[in-house]
């Protein structure tokens, strides 16, 4: 079967297919169609379903190079996700950020219910393997809502907590020290807002990144709080954490129970707040899996593969 699309004269054709063709390539490969571009005509030829779907795929790259001015392939990755598991885009649930990536959507049903309750909830618990987007949406919700006023500060907290090594092992001053540790969120923070920017935000005191244990004795009004890796956190820390909550403001608290790093024998007090947490109207809990990886397809099966071997030996 062949389906022919004929591309919008506007659209740079260039950037749509990718460096040597590299886009199409990765459509041709995840859904088995076989592609052909002559000018801004596309010939797909290959199964009914499987057409369909990499027609909705292309259409929606041609959609998002003409929003954003540019693609690459983490939107190429998340849009043919959501043609394989027949996911519809919401608009509703786009996030409207500071940078010209300007619209960051949810590509799983996961992740959709996950935008949904850090929405209507004012305190959110999100767990979830690797690559499932549990901090990055976290960030660009909170990044969104700054960007419409709804809020004053953003604070992002993570457990400095060793995974292998120590710390008192590690060069420099405690700054030097705990950086590695709050990397990732300022990696989520770069992609949704200009450098310049971020660094304008962090020195007005807009956004916060901290290590944990710089939380106690704080109370925090209008701001959007993040706990990343909470699954590090001892019940106590945890106690803390969820008292610093203000008026007019959001907590998400997002981590993998399945990758503790804390001492043998001691409880995650992620887990524990879970626990003890649930049923109380206004807490909102998520619970992402496999499905909702939208990383690199590989880490997908990376998570697959070693449930399967902990499921083996238990």
């Amino acid at each position: 079967m062949e389906h022919k699309i004929q591309l919008d004269p506007k659209t740079r054709l260039i950037e749509l297919f990718g460096p040597a063709d590299k886009f199409l390539k990765t459509v041709h490969s995840e859904l088995d169609v076989t592609i052909t571009a002559r000018n801004s005509q596309i010939i797909i030829t290959g199964k009914s379903d499987d057409i369909k779907k990499a027609a909705d795929v292309i259409d929606k790259m041609q959609q998002r190079l003409n929003q954003k001015g540019t693609l690459d392939e983490d939107d190429i990755t998340g849009i043919i996700t959501m043609a394989q598991k027949n996911l519809k885009s919401y608009d509703k649930n786009a996030l409207i950020v500071y940078s010209n990536k300007t619209i960051i959507e949810p590509f799983t049903k996961g992740q959709q219910q996950y935008i949904k309750k850090m929405n209507s909830c004012d305190l959110t618990f999100c767990t979830g393997p690797a690559g499932t987007g549990k901090t990055y949406l976290a960030v660009a919700v909170a990044v969104a809502m700054l960007k419409r006023k709804q809020i004053r500060k953003i604070v992002l907290a993570r457990p400095a907590v060793e995974a292998g090594e120590r710390l008192g092992f590690l060069p420099g001053d405690i700054q030097a020290k705990v950086n590695p540790y709050l990397r990732p969120l300022f990696d989520s923070l770069e992609d949704m807002m200009a450098f310049s920017q971020m660094k304008k935000f962090i020195e007005m005191d807009i956004i916060e990144v901290i290590p944990l244990a710089f939380m106690r004795g704080r109370t925090l009004n209008e701001a959007v709080v993040i706990c990343d890796e909470a699954q590090n956190t001892s019940a106590s820390q945890m106690l803390m954490f969820l008292t610093r909550l203000g008026r007019g403001s959001k907590m998400i608290i997002t981590g993998d129970i399945t990758q503790i790093d804390l001492e043998k024998g001691e409880k995650s007090g992620m887990i524990d707040a879970c626990n003890t947490l649930k049923g109380i109207k206004g807490v909102g809990f998520v619970e992402l899996n496999e499905e909702d990886i939208v990383r690199h397809s590989l880490v997908q099966n990376i998570v697959q593969a070693y449930d399967k071997k902990k499921k083996k030996n238990t």
